[in-house]
């Protein structure tokens, strides 16, 4: 990712999410060195991903797959790629918070044997009001 994606980065994360990042969240994110990612297809870009690199772990930000390219299994070879740099930059564990809601973003993590290590109590907003708990997740590599 680089500074000439975020116009795309940023349309996509406000159709995407209920609680978006900001331009600045990306700009800042980009600015303190995060393994930020763009996913192409025919040149084009459908996913994005922002990985924190801290020792031994590699923690997960953010990582998103425009609705028209959802199901496609884009989101795991972007997550497939995602580990590969994390072992590369010497990660031992990745982690991750999801929301208990998000039951397509759970079974993917799942899928790539994430283990719920903990809880994270009222961590996300709702759009209705009030806080959703975040499930912390954790893999070997």
């Amino acid at each position: 990712m680089t500074d000439r994606d975020l116009d795309w980065v940023v349309d996509h994360e406000a159709v995407l999410h209920t609680f978006p990042w900001s331009r600045g969240n990306f700009v800042d994110s980009l600015a303190a060195g995060h393994s930020a990612w763009v996913m192409r297809v025919g040149g084009s870009p459908v996913a994005y991903a922002v990985m924190l690199m801290v020792l031994d772990e590699a923690h997960l930000l953010n990582i998103s797959v425009a609705r028209e390219f959802q199901g496609a299994r884009l989101g795991t070879a972007l997550l497939r790629h995602l580990f590969a740099e994390a072992r590369r930059c010497g990660a031992s564990q990745f982690f991750l918070e999801v929301r208990p809601s998000n039951s397509a973003a759970l079974a993917l993590y799942r899928s790539h044997g994430f283990q719920p290590i903990g809880r994270r109590k009222g961590y996300y907003a709702l759009r209705e009001g009030g806080r959703e708990d975040a499930i912390v997740m954790r893999l070997e590599l």
